[in-house]
């Protein structure tokens, strides 16, 4: 960098003159997560696509700063920002990458990703390019004028989805907005996408910046611990309890808490149940785990619930999937305890709160608790029910026909046979989530990557790269239904350029198959959600379109494997799995006869349907919603 270590600035103190860009990018390269003591890079690499607004001011940041701060090319903003939350999940949330856009539709594109980052607390650095702070020209290419508010851009659209904004008009205001920005990547509590727009002409102009600020400097993770009156009155709920139910999220893995959620299972016999963020807290074998809960949940789980007299929520947000849109805790009494490091999630469904980092509180409740144990009575009851699942989800892999078309929970099932606890399965949208979470035997903390506060189509193949990036020496495996592939296939090609040995699994069904499930269930008859021709009527009832998703992944530089039945698959399975570059399994599945396929939802889901309608499909639908929302309750 042009950079002049050493120089007295106006006040005596050393100085560099570097352009803001350049400053940003030697900030960052030199910031640090800690937890436990143990320390991680925290923004350990910069994804760009570029255009004006950051070509020449992060672009050529990156290009002079070199390996310092490594650099990785993207095809869609969208994606980025999916690959760098993969990276951070994966993570533990200890690193985080950033992620640069020119200005207007390059900005505008990071919306979605944000939401999603900021949906499930993870980390994520935005720097999108914004138009001239200066206004040399006004208006500049791709620029929004907003007639009562000249202050504002499109930018402005990442303000709701961020934890975080900032646009740095000047160079010098660049200082206190980079510290705050790395305090919130690096809080528990707080932490989601982190914007910080930045002006082209600001990027590339030149300042005196403080030596200091380029130190290095370590973020401490802090584990918050309970407040001993929240601990009294949780202790005294759970000794009360006759039918307890432990319901754990995405803030268990969030705090490494899984051996402390086993030691607490383990000491008290409490039943463990799972969102799709929290799965895989414990292996799918602990005797205490049965399985997901909610509307994609298992009979175990959600029969517990319904009879649950104490539910102790554990870094869990409780999204309607899974209470059943608050129709699932059924018993009159019913109180919930909630762990959380967020007040805001902890006082939820009228709890008592437990603010306190998961494994901290975790290993407090466990001692606190000595001695004390479920009735052995609940203890049979729920390990009983769980063999029967267990029996269920066997019929549902099995494969009694090698020479068959697959079904989807087949496809599953040859997964399960094949795979070991190095292994880690991403999905996010479609189907496959509620296959998942019913029927997946997750076997490490780590192997179940289901993208579900947001789910969002096409985050797969980008995750799946993120993934790749932070756990290099483990397979990947990211499992795509046709209509997420078709939204999103382009970072395929980032991943044969980076020769990331990602294995995608594309399962072509010729539709929208959990959509055209829910709009059967709603009146909706399936319309729109099947990728057919038009027939006479208008309808989308004509033969499957000759699409071929297999060649289109070939085009984009993917070695790809043909399967067309179970013995085909079984093989091309395990031939992915030993390659070393990206490779593309692609099966067309069939649909599942009777007795086959997945158990039906266990609880509901709460989709409104036609108060008023004149084809019969809607009107018994409307019966139907009307006879379950019956069922919803607040709790107070």
């Amino acid at each position: 960098m042009t950079a002049t270590p050493g120089t007295p600035g106006p006040t005596g103190e050393a100085t560099r003159r570097l352009t803001t860009a350049q400053a940003l990018i030697a900030f960052l390269a030199r910031q640090y997560a800690e937890r436990d003591g143990q320390r991680h890079r925290l923004i350990a690499a910069t994804w760009g696509i570029f255009g004006h607004g950051n070509v020449a001011g992060i672009g050529q940041a990156l290009r002079e700063t070199g390996p310092a701060m490594p650099y990785l090319q993207g095809r869609n903003e969208q994606a980025m920002v999916h690959a760098a939350v993969g990276h951070a999940r994966q993570s533990g949330r200890l690193s985080a990458h950033a992620v640069t856009t020119s200005i207007g539709p390059g900005a505008t594109n990071l919306v979605t990703g944000a939401a999603l980052a900021t949906v499930n607390h993870l980390p994520v650095l935005l720097l999108p390019g914004d138009t001239f702070a200066t206004r040399p020209a006004d208006p500049v290419l791709q620029q929004l004028e907003v007639a009562y508010a000249g202050d504002v851009s499109v930018n402005d659209c990442l303000r709701p989805v961020s934890r975080s904004f900032d646009r740095i008009t000047r160079a010098e205001a660049l200082i206190p907005a980079a510290l705050h920005a790395m305090r919130v990547l690096t809080d528990p509590a707080e932490t989601g996408a982190v914007t910080l727009a930045l002006p082209q002409d600001v990027q590339a102009e030149a300042h005196d910046w403080p030596a200091e600020f380029f130190a290095e400097r370590v973020w401490h993770v802090r584990r918050p611990a309970p407040d001993p009156y929240e601990l009294g009155a949780a202790v005294r709920a759970v000794r009360a309890a006759r039918r307890p139910l432990a319901v754990v999220g995405g803030g268990v893995h969030h705090s490494a808490a899984e051996d402390a959620l086993a030691a607490f299972a383990e000491a008290t016999g409490i039943p463990v149940a799972s969102t799709q963020a929290g799965k895989g807290s414990l292996r799918h074998d602990h005797p205490a785990d049965v399985g997901g809960i909610g509307h994609t949940g298992t009979a175990t789980a959600d029969d517990l619930a319904r009879t649950a007299d104490l539910v102790i929520g554990i870094g869990t947000r409780y999204t309607d999937f899974t209470t059943a849109s608050a129709t699932l805790f059924q018993h009159p009494g019913v109180r919930f305890l909630n762990i959380n490091v967020t007040g805001f999630d902890a006082h939820k469904l009228a709890a008592l709160p437990l603010v306190a980092d998961a494994r901290t509180a975790l290993d407090a409740l466990t001692e606190a608790l000595a001695g004390h144990r479920a009735d052995p009575a609940y203890v049979t009851e729920y390990t009983e029910a769980k063999a029967r699942w267990e029996r269920r989800v066997d019929a549902a892999y099995a494969t009694p026909d090698p020479g068959a078309r697959p079904t989807q929970t087949q496809v599953l099932g040859l997964l399960d046979e094949l795979v070991t606890d190095e292994d880690i399965l991403i999905n996010a949208a479609g189907s496959l989530p509620g296959d998942l979470h019913k029927l997946w035997r997750t076997r490490s903390p780590r192997q179940y990557h289901v993208e579900y506060g947001y789910s969002c189509m096409g985050y797969e193949i980008p995750a799946a790269i993120g993934v790749c990036l932070a756990a290099p020496d483990r397979p990947v495996w990211a499992l795509v239904g046709d209509g997420t592939y078709l939204m999103n296939p382009t970072e395929i090609v980032t991943a044969v350029q980076e020769n990331l040995p990602v294995k995608l699994v594309v399962l072509q069904n010729h539709g929208y198959a959990s959509i055209g499930g829910l709009s059967e269930a709603t009146g909706g008859e399936r319309f729109g959600t099947d990728y057919r021709h038009r027939s006479a009527d208008g309808d989308f009832t004509g033969p499957p379109l000759p699409v071929d998703l297999a060649a289109n992944a070939a085009s984009l530089g993917m070695r790809v494997l043909r399967a067309g039945t179970v013995a085909e698959l079984r093989a091309a399975l395990a031939e992915a799995r030993a390659a070393d570059r990206p490779v593309c399994v692609h099966v067309e599945t069939e649909t599942p006869g009777a007795g086959q396929g997945p158990p039906e939802a266990q609880a509901w889901w709460d989709v409104p349907v036609a108060g008023t309608a004149t084809r019969p499909a809607a009107v018994e639908a409307r019966k139907e919603y009307e006879r379950h929302s019956a069922g919803r309750r607040r709790h107070l």
